[in-house]
């Protein structure tokens, strides 16, 4: 433990490859930087002769919690479907071939059964924008200033790595008891060695880092995010109708979660399908690497040429190699997996 300006701080070695930059004494950059050095990582297993669901798109199953499905709804009425689209979302083309000038599969949205091979990207973002190493963001899921940082992510594209904080768990990820009045949310980026405290700063920090020159597009396709009482209104507002699902963390959750390898969930903020599976994964407080899939992602793309299609939520749980889709079905995994009796 160090003190630094009168502030305890524990230091702890980076868990996984993801951080690599090295430690700096200053007041809040030493708050979050990893767990303990971990070897040996917990261990489990899908439940016995455990088979993924057969992918059923835009569909509703026997599984789907309707009432669960409609509040989600709700909320991304509430907040018009910010996140759904990324940031300069524009239509390329509706004849878009199966395939690109590589040869590879890529992801079209298909109307009226051939006739129509909608293709999509932004007129703003690049590839070469996106930051070289994964964000992390520490973030309490029905928080409103968390949901605001969570949707600009979304709009930018940017892939991050989601880890759960409530106000008992929060030494859990580095932070000395002491200082757990601290607000969400704090997002870390390893691009530059940099800690950035609160939700207005972090989305002023990842506009000029991983946005374009605000003279290449209409700062207003941002208000809903940007007008602040509006944004935090309307965000409790979804949350509430969820029941703040995600806020504290489930009682029967494995204690030894938050040492987890990192799922990959694939998706985004506002749909209604992915809400639920992010929800469980905050309450299960589960760290999770969020890969945005908004209208006009590259990373459609990129799921296309991994599973030959594409649809969300989708999950790669490295701690016991289950890949699947279903969100309903992705729920009942996780409780499976990862509660103690």
């Amino acid at each position: 433990m160090l003190s630094v300006d009168g502030f305890n701080v524990v230091v702890k070695k980076p868990r996984t490859s993801i951080i690599r930059s090295p430690l700096k004494l200053s007041q809040l950059d030493q708050f979050f930087r990893n767990t303990s050095d971990v070897d040996d990582w917990p261990e489990v297993s899908a439940p016995p002769g455990f088979v993924p669901p057969e992918p059923k798109p835009l569909t509703i199953t026997e599984s789907t919690d309707l009432a669960g499905f409609l509040s989600s709804a709700v909320g991304l009425a509430l907040r018009l479907g910010t996140g759904a689209f990324v940031l300069g979302w524009k239509i390329d083309t509706i004849q878009a071939p199966e395939v690109n000038e590589e040869g590879k599969r890529q992801y079209s949205l298909k109307l009226l059964g051939p006739i129509i091979r909608l293709r999509d990207s932004s007129s703003v973002l690049s590839p070469s924008m996106q930051p070289k190493e994964t964000l992390v963001l520490y973030d309490n899921e029905s928080s409103p200033y968390c949901k605001r940082v969570r949707e600009m992510l979304n709009l930018l594209d940017i892939t991050y790595e989601c880890r759960p904080c409530f106000e008992t768990n929060k030494s859990e990820w580095g932070i000395n008891k002491n200082n757990q009045n601290l607000l969400l949310p704090y997002l870390y980026d390893p691009n530059i060695d940099e800690t950035i405290f609160g939700d207005d700063e972090i989305i002023n920090k990842l506009l000029d880092r991983y946005g374009q020159p605000p003279s290449e597009w209409d700062r207003k396709a941002l208000w809903p995010i940007e007008f602040k009482t509006f944004s935090v209104i309307t965000s409790q507002l979804s949350a509430f109708f969820r029941g703040s699902q995600g806020a504290c963390r489930q009682s029967n959750a494995r204690p030894d979660n938050n040492q987890m390898r990192p799922i990959e969930m694939w998706g985004y903020e506002c749909s209604p399908f992915v809400r639920p599976v992010k929800e469980k994964l905050c309450s299960l407080c589960l760290p999770h690497t969020v890969v945005s899939c908004s209208r006009g992602s590259s990373n459609r793309d990129k799921m296309v040429e991994m599973t030959g299609r594409f649809q969300v939520p989708y999950i790669v749980d490295p701690n016991t190699g289950i890949e699947m889709f279903e969100g309903a079905e992705i729920v009942q995994y996780l409780e499976a997996v990862y509660t103690q009796s």
